[in-house]
């Protein structure tokens, strides 16, 4: 379907070149004076420019050829040259209706639809899942649901970090620990065990201690160091031991991704660039793009436009090992083989700015990808504790994510139980329903670039801008419907009819933008304005149910329309927090 707006701006361009104007003028924008109208245009103002004319008298002429419009029930110019626009009632309750017949709620699939690739998580092996890991897990997961809800084929890569010294530290430690194993004898010639010699709590403790010990003994340092080198050359006794890491470890991520409402289409890791690294040294030398500094070599990434010097992309460095770009730009490689992606989307830490800038620039001057292929980083700022520094846990660590998610389920179990309305059963199930939006929509809210503060009241509370408390809008208008069943009515062929009220012209008007705001927040990679959107229409529900009557209506046509009209709200509030990874429970 056709957004609103741009059947608005279908008639404002008629209506402009009728009065012999340039129909470029004729953009409308939600108003910013609601109490005087629900949209405007501003087009007379830059039009009295360009034909040397009084604004007023441009805006005068062009709202006289919309009189007779079917979309708006007053166009008005008013000083000193704005049109003031109001929307009919039965304009929006055709667009409505329409809305609620249609699959996708009125939103339209992508024309041409893209292969985006969405490159988010970016957790490593061998290491619990901590809150520093969140942000990139939901913001991330909700711009490939976007992209998916808008028609596009987008694929979510975990890219997990997987083949640093971190690997050689923990076959160091594994050695030290269990000297015995089969993947320490020299003479052993048989096949490796396909159980892995450790517990994923063993390997979460192995991993630390082997990183505390290199930093104060460098014998063992170099060790680990060399087991790398081994182990990135194919010594199949580590590359045994490094399957038994990858299953153990790739279990327990996905269960706790999983707790999340998060998944990855592709579980890659550093270790499938490697193959294409070589090449991809060969290809930067050959194209005289590569040269050495200092030992290193590096690629120049300034263009004449930028404001300050950047430094070059360090492709490798002077011992011959490979850097994070290096593996990004060789996991690039492998994307363009696989996937020919139409556009790359990264989420991670703002504080990455730098080196994506310097991938991307690589990238493209070396045409790994083409120049006209969009790449975006989306940089995210830190989650801070009420003190305003990086959240902790109370002695100071860092808190492991799924303890951060069995906190705030405990906190709304009690919210939820001072009420007692429901079972203590069913009171934990919802807790991790209600839960899990607590915690994903507190972070969504905010614009991704920002820091915010991690407040678990603030976010548990069923009052405000909180995941809470639109997940009891939901509730409330599904137990409406329940009632309406209970006392015989139907879903089935009611039409929404047009508005009657302010409050049910609010809650019309909300629904109306709902296509206009999907594809405008993932234009921007902006989850926080599809909260925001959901928001402001649970506040219009809201409003439009303490000021109707819905149940004891007695005009059981108007009671229809009224049941239309919050089951398309509950329809599109559904489909909003879907795609932010969200499930709204049957009762609270």
């Amino acid at each position: 379907m056709k957004k609103v707006l741009t059947m608005m701006e279908e008639e404002l361009k008629q209506a402009f070149g009728e009065c012999g104007y340039e129909d470029r003028f004729a953009k409308v924008v939600l108003s910013n004076r609601p109490d005087l109208c629900e949209y405007q245009c501003n087009g007379a103002m830059a039009a009295a420019k360009a034909y040397k004319k009084k604004p007023i008298d441009i805006a005068g002429e062009v709202s006289g050829k919309l009189q007779d419009s079917r979309i708006f029930s007053m166009a008005e110019a008013v000083m000193p040259g704005f049109i003031n626009l109001k929307i009919r009632e039965d304009f929006a309750a055709e667009y409505l209706n329409s809305m609620a017949s249609d699959s996708r709620l009125g939103l339209s699939a992508a024309e041409p639809a893209e292969t985006i690739m969405v490159d988010y998580g970016g957790a490593n092996v061998a290491k619990p899942l901590h809150i520093g890991h969140l942000r990139s897990a939901v913001i991330g997961e909700s711009i490939k649901r976007m992209g998916r809800a808008l028609g596009h084929n987008t694929i979510g890569d975990v890219h997990l970090g997987d083949w640093g010294l971190q690997m050689g530290l923990i076959i160091e430690e594994l050695r030290e620990r269990k000297p015995d194993l089969v993947y320490f004898d020299d003479t052993y010639q048989g096949e490796y065990p396909e159980t892995a010699p450790f517990t994923i709590s063993e390997l979460e403790e192995i991993y630390p201690a082997a990183s505390a010990k290199s930093k104060e003994d460098a014998a063992f340092k170099e060790r680990a160091q060399e087991a790398t080198f081994k182990l990135q050359n194919g010594f199949a006794p580590y590359r045994a031991i490094w399957k038994h890491i990858m299953a153990v470890s790739l279990a327990d991520l996905k269960k706790n991704y999983a707790n999340l409402n998060v998944d990855f289409d592709l579980w890659k890791g550093e270790s499938d660039a490697q193959p294409y690294i070589p090449g991809l040294i060969d290809d930067l030398i050959r194209q005289g793009l590569a040269y050495e500094s200092q030992g290193a070599l590096v690629v120049d990434i300034g263009e004449p436009e930028d404001t300050k010097e950047l430094p070059p992309c360090i492709v490798r460095k002077s011992d011959g090992a490979a850097l994070y770009a290096t593996s990004d730009l060789a996991t690039i490689i492998e994307r363009e083989k696989d996937f020919h992606p139409d556009r790359y989307i990264y989420i991670a830490d703002k504080r990455q700015d730098l080196h994506f800038t310097q991938v991307f620039r690589v990238a493209k001057k070396a045409g790994i990808v083409r120049k006209e292929i969009p790449m975006a980083f989306l940089g995210f700022g830190t989650m801070n504790g009420k003190d305003g520094k990086p959240f902790k846990t109370r002695d100071g660590g860092v808190m492991r994510l799924e303890q951060l998610i069995a906190n705030i389920d405990e906190a709304v179990f009690s919210r939820i139980m001072e009420n007692r309305t429901v079972s203590e059963e069913e009171a934990r199930e919802t807790a991790k329903i209600v839960g899990l939006a607590a915690l994903k929509y507190g972070d969504l809210s905010n614009q991704a670039a920002k820091d915010y503060i991690f407040d678990i009241d603030r976010f548990i509370s069923f009052e405000g801008n909180t995941g809470p408390y639109i997940l009891y809008t939901i509730v409330r208008i599904k137990s409406i419907l329940n009632k309406y069943l209970e006392n015989g009515g139907s879903l089935s062929d009611i039409k929404i009819l047009p508005p009657a009220s302010e409050s049910e012209k609010g809650l019309a008007l909300q629904l109306l933008k709902y296509n206009e705001v999907m594809e405008t927040s993932f234009e921007e990679l902006a989850p926080h304005k599809i909260c925001q959107y959901i928001y402001e229409l649970s506040n219009e529900l809201n409003r439009f149910y303490h000021d109707t009557k819905i149940l004891s209506e007695e005009d059981k046509a108007r009671q229809a329309g009224y049941i239309g009209l919050i089951t398309l709200t509950k329809d599109v509030l559904t489909a909003c927090i879907g795609v932010l990874g969200i499930e709204a429970p049957e009762r609270m």
